[in-house]
């Protein structure tokens, strides 16, 4: 069966994995084998669209959360010339065709943790400068900008700075991970559609990280991007997950609400543990078939494998 591309919204691979160095001594974070996502492991055939996060632990602030950045945000060009035969750094849903027309996969910067401006808005146009498209405000924890689902605390006068600021200079709003008051008070201080990019439905499974129907409403009303995620503890609360049924009760949860053009997929690739029947590009390529097989139509799924995304980059990031 044709699987005609895939747009995944948030994978870890970037920053995972530093302790395993390629032959020729260097860290090719992105093209290890024996990991959920590697550049030679993806299906053949396929246009595929990978955002690959810088992410940051809530422990790293200030210049040392600069440096880690920097040393990422230089591992992911560096990379990306190593392996310019088979991937293109994209900023624009132009650039991701461009990438496509050529049979090379797509890769967009992106960061998880707003930790990565140190508390200083200045670095806002940095970041955007550098080519990142989406940042997550927090991680779990708390940071400059707000809190995230680990803790109780809303936006701060930071955070609500920065966020304006992101709209301005071109960087995506991305609160997977922020907490729930974080989440009503963003709402207060957005003028431009957002993405979750790695979150699933909170109704179908428990999980504080999980998106409330209120909140996939919102989604839905204000036009955002929402992409499914893998984690087994997300996707049931006993993280038992034999098949793809589980992520499909997401899906379904999200389509009743509105979101056939919003929901994507946010795999959380070498960031989380995923099941078995999730835990590669091939078998996540499948989805198209298994959405298919569940009476979906093939406009349909194209919307949630790739066009979804591609069409909102095409949107919100010029």
């Amino acid at each position: 069966m044709h699987i005609p591309a895939v747009f995944d919204l948030h994978c870890d691979t970037l920053t995972a994995f530093l302790d395993a160095p390629s032959p020729a001594g260097e860290r090719d974070t992105l093209d290890l084998p024996g990991h959920h996502f590697a550049l030679s492991k993806l299906p053949s055939g396929v246009r595929w669209c990978q955002c690959c996060a810088i992410f940051l632990p809530d422990e790293l602030r200030g210049e040392e959360a600069i440096a880690y950045y920097e040393r990422h945000r230089d591992s992911f060009r560096r990379q990306m010339e190593r392996f310019s035969d088979r991937v293109l750094p994209c900023r624009t849903a132009a650039d991701v065709e461009g990438a496509w027309a050529a049979g090379k996969t797509a890769a967009v910067l992106t960061v998880e943790n707003g930790s990565a401006l140190a508390g200083r808005l200045e670095r806002v146009a940095e970041l955007a400068r550098d080519g990142v498209r989406m940042m997550t405000l927090t991680w779990n924890g708390a940071n400059e900008l707000g809190s995230g689902n680990d803790t109780g605390q809303g936006m701060t006068p930071f955070g609500r700075e920065a966020v304006r600021e992101m709209e301005a200079q071109g960087i995506l709003v991305d609160v997977s991970h922020l907490n729930d008051r974080g989440f009503n008070e963003l709402l207060e201080i957005v003028r431009k559609p957002f993405a979750a990019s790695h979150s699933n439905a909170r109704s179908v499974c428990p999980h504080r990280r999980n998106l409330t129907d209120d909140q996939i409403r919102e989604l839905v009303r204000r036009r955002c991007l929402i992409g499914l995620n893998y984690y087994d503890i997300f996707l049931r609360g006993d993280g038992q997950v034999p098949t793809l049924d589980d992520l499909y009760r997401h899906a379904e949860r999200f389509l009743a609400l509105g979101a056939e053009d919003c929901l994507a997929l946010g795999s959380d690739f070498d960031g989380a543990d995923l099941p078995p029947c999730l835990d590669g590009p091939e078998k996540a390529a499948r989805l198209y078939g298994y959405f298919l097989d569940r009476g979906l139509s093939p406009a349909l799924a194209e919307k949630i494998l790739w066009k979804n995304a591609l069409e909102f980059f095409r949107a919100n990031l010029p």
